[in-house]
């Protein structure tokens, strides 16, 4: 038990622990942001035209994306479902499966809600 980490928000549990920029409960598998817990107020993340985005939000790629590793790229037009938002790498703030490529982190700055 770390005395200096705050109960999960879900169960009550007193057994967090920090993983990356995350805080997880070991208990119920809930995840969340520390600085949503210390700010009370979520971070606002907002698509390339002004839209906020929200988990579970369908969005377009509004840019063809160079995609590391891989041959090909993401084309403009396609189809992201069911985002999730995290606080990732850089200003990397959507987690996602994108068809064909498999699970990733996609800037918001990309993308826009539809």
């Amino acid at each position: 038990m770390n005395d200096s980490l705050p109960p999960c928000p879900e169960c009550s549990s007193e057994y967090t622990y920090q993983m990356g920029a995350l805080l997880v409960c070991p208990e119920c598998a809930h995840e969340w942001s520390p600085a949503a817990e210390t700010d009370g107020q979520a971070h606002v993340i907002k698509d390339a035209v002004g839209n906020i985005l929200s988990d579970g939000d369908t969005v377009t790629v509004i840019k063809d994306l160079k995609v590391k590793g891989s041959a090909t790229a993401i084309k403009v037009g396609t189809k992201v479902r069911n985002i999730r938002l995290v606080d990732g790498v850089g200003d990397h703030d959507i987690d996602c499966k994108v068809d064909g490529f498999g699970p990733m982190q996609l800037k918001s700055s990309v993308v826009k809600k539809v």
